[in-house]
């Protein structure tokens, strides 16, 4: 690639795990504009619900998430019960008995709260929604930590993904981000999960951190391919430290640079795909069986603040701590500040810090967006009609496109846009051309690749 193109994937935009993107919150959605938007919700819709547990054991210099270290046993047991009075609030503002498409725990660690306390929270949320036959319930976990105890405890809940952190296999690279983690013990904690029941099975891992180099690279993803999960999840490395404060521990001397990092992504997509799996969307992978490659092949995948999924409930309920909710009329998320969240949730109302509204014209780009970081490729005038606007919509818009265009990265013919192989990774930065937010947009982003 020359040195032009590789310009571009300096630039930085958003990551479009939303659109708006969080960079269009404001402080003028609170409680009372959440609560309508939940009430307003069409009856029989279904939901899924996404608790944050923003605690980990011990910090990790490369997580720009919100989390923190638990103080004590007391702490976590209380914000657990802080979450099931959030979701019994949900429930009675949308209705009980709505059917539960997905339940997914994220973090921070969210086992860090014990197996049995995730399991009562498990049930809660069965109690007040209907779990249909296919529901997942899913939890991020950190091997370091992991216990037969918390597996058989997971297996019991009904757990059916554990999403497994590692990042990265290499001691030097792990020292440099503060995460010491063997390989034995990752191999370790899959096979607890395997025997208890519990097939499916995630590893992410992240490319361009400190140290690493192709080589080092490489060999995680000969050890993560031997260990053979059903997904891997691989994430471009983001650092932010101006918004993520521990992150400043990293030597940005030792991060790799622009070229590596395209040639790191290169690397990952070569012997994932020669090994087996699927690419799903920008930075997934998955084996043919899984339900997130089947998803992908017919045109089903969805892409929200988790990521990809399969799920197909588009309304999306966060509760905890920084939780984004998903709904027809907007995005709403938590305050950060535990002190604010607590005192919220025991009130007995929401703990809504800011958000947005979304427009007609933000459920259309919504859509553009969602289906070239699903599939790579977008029929506008299919998309205008659908959503009841003219076929010429996207002409201011498609201007935009043709510096990628020139680039080879993207194809244009009339109003089918295709991302061409080459440019996948550079995926966001045609997202970016249909994003009316952007060119007034106060948010910083990382870069494109």
């Amino acid at each position: 690639m020359d040195r032009s193109s590789l310009l571009r994937f300096e630039q930085t935009v958003p990551r479009y795990t939303s659109y708006p993107t969080a960079a269009q919150f404001h402080a003028g959605i609170d409680a009372a504009a959440y609560r309508a938007w939940l009430r307003a919700l069409p009856a029989g819709e279904p939901v899924s619900l996404y608790a944050h547990v923003p605690y980990c054991r011990s910090i990790c210099w490369y997580c720009a998430c919100h989390t923190r270290a638990a103080r004590s046993r007391a702490q976590l047991d209380a914000y657990a019960e802080l979450l099931e009075r959030e979701l019994d609030l949900v429930a009675d503002d949308i209705g009980g008995g709505r059917t539960l498409a997905a339940l997914q725990f994220g973090g921070g660690t969210p086992t860090e709260l014990g197996g049995a306390v995730l399991g009562r929270i498990v049930r809660h949320a069965l109690q007040r929604f209907a779990a249909a036959a296919d529901t997942e319930i899913s939890v991020e976990t950190d091997p370091r930590y992991v216990t037969p105890q918390l597996v058989a405890a997971l297996a019991a809940a009904g757990v059916t993904r554990v999403s497994m952190g590692v990042q990265d296999f290499d001691p030097v690279v792990q020292r440099a981000i503060n995460r010491i983690q063997p390989e034995a013990m990752t191999a370790g904690c899959l096979r607890m999960l395997r025997d208890a029941g519990i097939a499916r099975v995630n590893i992410d891992l992240i490319y361009g951190l400190p140290h690493q180099t192709l080589d080092s690279l490489a060999a995680t993803l000969a050890t993560t391919v031997q260990l053979r999960p059903s997904r891997i999840a691989i994430f471009g490395y983001a650092h932010v430290p101006w918004m993520a404060k521990r992150q400043r521990a990293i030597d940005e001397a030792t991060l790799p640079d622009t070229a590596l990092r395209h040639a790191m992504a290169s690397l990952v997509a070569e012997t994932l795909t020669k090994s087996g799996y699927r690419a799903i969307g920008l930075d997934h992978y998955a084996l043919p069986g899984d339900p997130l490659a089947i998803a992908a092949r017919a045109g089903r995948l969805r892409r929200n603040f988790q990521g990809y999924t399969d799920v197909g409930a588009a309304n999306v309920v966060g509760i905890g701590a920084t939780a984004i909710s998903r709904l027809p009329a907007g995005l709403a998320q938590n305050t950060g500040d535990p002190n604010a969240y607590e005192a919220a949730i025991r009130a007995g109302t929401y703990a809504t810090a800011r958000g947005v509204a979304v427009s007609s014209d933000d459920h259309l780009v919504a859509d553009v967006i969602e289906r070239l970081m699903c599939d790579f490729a977008v029929d506008l005038p299919a998309l205008a009609r659908r959503h009841d606007m003219p076929a010429n919509a996207f002409d201011d818009d498609l201007p935009r496109l043709q510096p990628l265009v020139d680039d080879g990265l993207v194809t244009l013919d009339g109003g089918q846009v295709r991302v061409t192989e080459e440019g996948r990774l550079a995926v966001r930065l045609v997202c970016a051309a249909f994003d009316h937010h952007l060119p007034r947009s106060g948010g910083r982003h990382s870069r494109a690749v």
